[in-house]
């Protein structure tokens, strides 16, 4: 009876024994695919992007945990994905893991902890993640600057910085919420949050290849265009009036070094695009200002606020000129010169630039108008180099007697975003370049950079009314002397944020917070 029994266990521990193993094995049947690599000596980053070639599958890893620009020499053979990831890495203590259509890589699983003993109290859970990284180009491994991270279904969202860096700071309740990455002619990639909390994770881009169908040619009037642009305004944005939430910043960089920089959180009354609209307002949430030690040592010319210039930027609502299309005041030429794709929309490309009998500082650029439903994307222009000297008027508010102010550059970008349907105001940045010269001296001019920008964090919609009197903003004085009060609380343990430090960086430390300014 006894054998019976044992022998009734065995058969009972048998029929177990294989579900067990095709529940470990399950994700491993992936990374036992065979492959075939050449004999190669590259990179760690192309001999991944080789097995990536041959798999379909993209790699997410730290890149403090792998140096991407380690050179590898690979002999031919055929491999298993894993055996090849091991042997270029060069570390078999790797962990894999699938998730979808990417291979998650990172560090040697840390041994399991001893419980913590009950007189030591616990540390209070961190209720936020972080997803940092850089946003790169995949065939050629360049940074791509002011490429989009979003957070899908909501208005959470930053742009890279001029090295494609980026970094934001999630509650945890997004942590299986889906990020997607994105530039003007590259294809969109979506990946989940979660994939990226708490590394530092080199993302790339495939640049968008457009087929265009075989003997089909479409000549496009770029006044046309700009004409139904006009005649879609109240279709493609919103009719009634909402918050935005703001974040702002300005800067001033002489001989370039750090000189002044000015950060706000901003509540936005944003008017209706109508004919004719109600001003927008500003309300200052939250303000902090850091000026060099050096500053009494230097000369500062005070340009004109971009609070005001950051609104102004709103081309829908203030049509500028080169957006006017009546003929009997164009000052400007028009040429359709290519299509692209901003956030996965394909957009006609439409270049401007003042005539050439217009002797007045105008503007030069490019405008991205959807295909499909005329909405402006994008906007990058400038004051035509030719005659910006004349513009010193326009860009400086105040400056010293003893100086000579010459503008060099002056280069704004606009972008557009969309919500339930509607095109917001998204992402603006101006850019100003100026020579200073004290007068009544022949040499020893230098150079001056002053820039304002300003990103839309959250997009509200509800009982939406205009402020007080008593709590809008000016924004036509210098922002730079508004008085504030600090508040250490919600800036935390950034007050010794580098100059350098871009506006993504700035979005990821606050983005999180932003809720606690409407307290």
């Amino acid at each position: 009876m006894i054998q019976i029994f044992r022998l009734l266990c065995l058969c009972f521990w048998m029929l177990l024994l294989p579900t067990g193993l095709l529940c470990a094995e399950e994700g491993d049947d992936v990374l036992a695919r065979m492959i075939h690599l050449s004999k190669e000596k590259n990179t760690v980053y192309r001999l991944l992007d080789k097995v990536s070639e041959q798999t379909g599958f993209l790699f997410i890893y730290d890149s403090k945990l792998i140096d991407n620009e380690k050179t590898v020499r690979i002999p031919k053979g055929d491999y298993t994905i894993r055996q090849a990831i091991y042997l270029i890495t060069g570390n078999k203590e790797l962990s894999l893991r699938m998730i979808g259509d990417h291979i998650l890589i990172s560090g040697p699983q840390p041994a399991r902890q001893t419980a913590i003993p009950e007189t030591i109290p616990p540390k209070e859970a961190d209720n936020h993640f972080i997803v940092k990284g850089i946003l790169q180009d995949q065939q050629t491994n360049e940074p791509i600057e002011a490429g989009t991270i979003g957070v899908l279904a909501t208005s959470i969202g930053s742009i890279t910085n001029a090295n494609g860096e980026f970094r934001l700071t999630l509650p945890d309740s997004l942590r299986r919420s889906t990020l997607y990455f994105s530039h003007l002619g590259y294809e969109p990639r979506k990946i989940e949050a979660s994939l990226l909390a708490g590394q530092h994770t080199v993302i790339t881009l495939d640049a968008k290849i457009i087929p265009i169908q075989e003997v089909v040619v479409r000549i496009v009037n770029p006044l046309r265009l700009l004409r139904d642009m006009k005649e879609n305004i109240r279709k493609n944005y919103p009719q009634s009036p909402a918050y935005l939430t703001t974040f702002y910043r300005e800067g001033i960089e002489r001989k370039n070094k750090f000189v002044g920089l000015t950060e706000a959180v901003f509540k936005i009354y944003k008017s209706a695009y109508k004919p004719n609209p109600a001003p927008d307002q500003v309300k200052l949430l939250k303000m902090r200002r850091i000026i060099s030690q050096q500053e009494k040592d230097t000369i500062i010319a005070r340009m004109k606020s971009g609070i005001n210039a950051s609104l102004s930027l709103d081309l829908i609502k203030e049509l500028p000129d080169f957006l006017l299309t009546d003929e009997k005041i164009e000052s400007y030429m028009y040429a359709s010169s290519d299509i692209a794709v901003i956030d996965d929309r394909l957009a006609h490309v439409i270049y401007f630039e003042q005539k050439r009998d217009i002797n007045s500082a105008l503007y030069r650029g490019e405008l991205y108008i959807d295909t499909e439903n005329n909405a402006l994307l994008r906007a990058h222009f400038e004051i035509n180099p030719k005659y910006i000297k004349q513009a010193t008027g326009m860009l400086v508010e105040k400056k010293s007697r003893n100086l000579k102010i010459t503008p060099q550059k002056v280069i704004y970008t606009v972008t557009y975003k969309p919500y339930n349907g509607q095109y917001y105001i998204n992402h603006v940045r101006g850019d100003l370049f100026f020579r200073i010269k004290k007068r009544k001296q022949l040499f020893g001019t230098f150079p001056l950079h002053t820039w304002f920008e300003m990103v839309t964090c959250k997009i509200d919609t509800n009982r939406v009314s205009r402020f007080a009197r008593s709590e809008a903003l000016p924004t036509r004085t210098i922002f730079a002397e508004t008085r504030f009060t600090y508040d250490e609380k919600f800036w935390g343990n950034f007050n010794m944020i580098p100059p350098e430090e871009k506006l993504n960086d700035a979005i990821g430390k606050i983005s999180s917070k932003i809720e606690e300014t409407e307290e």
